[in-house]
C-alpha cells in the first residue's frame, strides 16, 4: 500500500472532504487523493523511496503540511493530520442534529411597567439542525414551538398571553422558524437568517448565534450547544394590544428580547432512554 493518513479536526471529527496532495523534493506533484467519509486516505499505489511533502486542504480549514519518508516498500504512513478551522472555531460534525427540549430553553424578556422585566419561556418545542459538510453557510435550522406552552410563572398573565390580544393560540397554535442562510459574524459567532411565523405573520428574522462546543453525553450520544438571541417587535406580528397606565407608561413593552439556549443531539432523533 502507498499513502495512508487520517484527517481530523481539533475536536477529533473526520474531515470527509479533505484533499491530500503529495509532492516530491522538486515540488512535483506525484499524488492527489480525497479522504473518504471517515476522513481516511488510503492509496494503493506505491511511491518511489524518498522524502515527500504532504499538503492537506479542505474548504473552511487552514491548509496543513506534513513530511513523509517513503521506504523501500513504497509505503508512507502519515498518521493523523489535524486541520484547524479558519477563524479558529471548530464546528459540529456534518449531518442531522435533533434539538433536545429537555435540555434547551426558549425564552423571552419583556419590559413591565417601564421599570422591570418579565421573563417567560415556551416549554413545548421541537427542531432540527442540518450541518452542511462542505460549506457551513448552507446549513439549515427548522423549529416549531407550541404557542400555548408559554409560561411566565403567573397563570392569569399566561392566560392573557394565550388570548387573541397576544398569541391567539386557538387560531395560531404554532410558532415556526425556518433558516434561509448563515453568515460568519466572528471567530465563534454566526448570523442565522431566517423566517419567523408568529401570530399568522411571517417576517425575516436574524439570530445572533454562538456555538459553545461539542461533547459526549452520559447516554452514549454526542451533543452540540448553541446560544442565540434576537429582538422582536410585537407590532411586526400584528400584536398591537397595550394597556396604558399612569403617566402614559405601557403595561407591557413592545420589544421582546428572545434568548435561546439549545442542546442538539447528533442524529435524526432523540435517544429513547
Amino acid at each position: 500500500m502507498g499513502l495512508t493518513a487520517r484527517i481530523r479536526t481539533r475536536d477529533g471529527w473526520a474531515v470527509s472532504h479533505a484533499v491530500v496532495t503529495v509532492t516530491d523534493m522538486t515540488g512535483t506533484q506525484v499524488l492527489r487523493v480525497e479522504a473518504d467519509a471517515e476522513g481516511a486516505v488510503r492509496d494503493v499505489n506505491a511511491l518511489a523511496p524518498g522524502a515527500y511533502t504532504v499538503i492537506v486542504t479542505a474548504v473552511g480549514y487552514a491548509p496543513a503540511a506534513a513530511s513523509a519518508i517513503v521506504t523501500a516498500s513504497g509505503r508512507a504512513e502519515v498518521g493523523t493530520v489535524t486541520l484547524a478551522r479558519q477563524g479558529g472555531t471548530e464546528l459540529p460534525p456534518p449531518g442531522p442534529w435533533t434539538i433536545d427540549p429537555a435540555h434547551s430553553t426558549v425564552g423571552a424578556v419583556a419590559q413591565h411597567l417601564g421599570i422591570s422585566s418579565v421573563r417567560g419561556r415556551f416549554t413545548e418545542f421541537a427542531g432540527t439542525v442540518e450541518i452542511a459538510p462542505d460549506d457551513i453557510t448552507k446549513s439549515r435550522v427548522e423549529a416549531v414551538i407550541r404557542a400555548a406552552s408559554i409560561d411566565t410563572g403567573n397563570g392569569m398573565r399566561d392566560t392573557h398571553l394565550r388570548s387573541a390580544d397576544f398569541l391567539d393560540v386557538e387560531l395560531f397554535p404554532e410558532i415556526t422558524f425556518r433558516s434561509t442562510g448563515l453568515a460568519a459574524a466572528g471567530s465563534d459567532r454566526w448570523t442565522v437568517h431566517g423566517e419567523l411565523g408568529l401570530h399568522g405573520v411571517v417576517r425575516p428574522v436574524d439570530l445572533d448565534l454562538a456555538y459553545l462546543g461539542t461533547g459526549a453525553d452520559p447516554w452514549g450520544g454526542t451533543r452540540a450547544a448553541f446560544r442565540a438571541t434576537t429582538e422582536l417587535h410585537r407590532e411586526d406580528f400584528a400584536m398591537n394590544y397595550n394597556q396604558i397606565v399612569q403617566a402614559g407608561i405601557a403595561a407591557i413593552g413592545t420589544t421582546l428580547k428572545v434568548e435561546l439556549d439549545i442542546q442538539a443531539v447528533q442524529g435524526e432523533s432523540l435517544p429513547t432512554a
